[in-house]
């Protein structure tokens, strides 16, 4: 019987891996940005931006769809800051303001995003800071799901839509 030489072998590793690490990568990449909660709450696509400086703010953004019946979004939570609050961006008179909200209603069907300029999760009093390809978990609490734990990542992305603020300079 004659046995495979290092060659055949390493050959065979480099198909091998050439198919499989896409896959790999696809489903960390799922798994990083994507929780389904056990009621049918799925949030997709987690991300906060950067820290700037000694900044101890960020902000952040996903999105929040059921398959189930209603439901509200009701609070945040992650052991990476003091404190995190739901947002909202408003326009008033012409002047753009933030503002907590008590809650977020999520319908079946209709997807809710959490993006510069409209609602977000504002993450305050930080303990570290969050630089690009860091990930932290944010902990939603919903009124009928209960807890649902998503990985966010930290990336720069270019601001969605009008009325982007950053909040880097913003005080709440």
């Amino acid at each position: 019987m004659k046995t495979m030489t290092s060659r055949p072998m390493a050959a065979l590793f480099a198909v091998v891996l050439t198919f499989s690490l896409p896959a790999l990568v696809r489903a960390h990449d799922a798994k990083s940005h994507t929780a389904t909660a056990q009621h049918g709450i799925a949030i997709t696509g987690a991300w906060a931006r950067p820290t700037i400086a000694k900044m101890r703010i960020s902000a952040a953004y996903f999105q929040a769809t059921t398959t189930g019946g209603e439901d509200k979004l009701i609070a945040a939570k992650t052991a990476n800051a003091d404190k995190a609050e739901l947002h909202q961006h408003i326009m008033e008179n012409g002047v753009a303001k933030m503002r907590p909200v008590d809650s977020v209603a999520i319908a079946p069907g209709t997807p809710v995003v959490f993006q510069p300029g409209g609602y977000h999760v504002m993450i305050m009093g930080l303990k570290g800071p969050l630089n690009e390809g860091d990930s932290f978990p944010l902990t939603l609490t919903f009124e009928k799901a209960g807890d649902v734990t998503v990985d966010v990542m930290v990336m720069k992305k270019a601001a969605q839509g009008q009325g982007n603020m950053d909040h880097g300079m913003h005080k709440h």
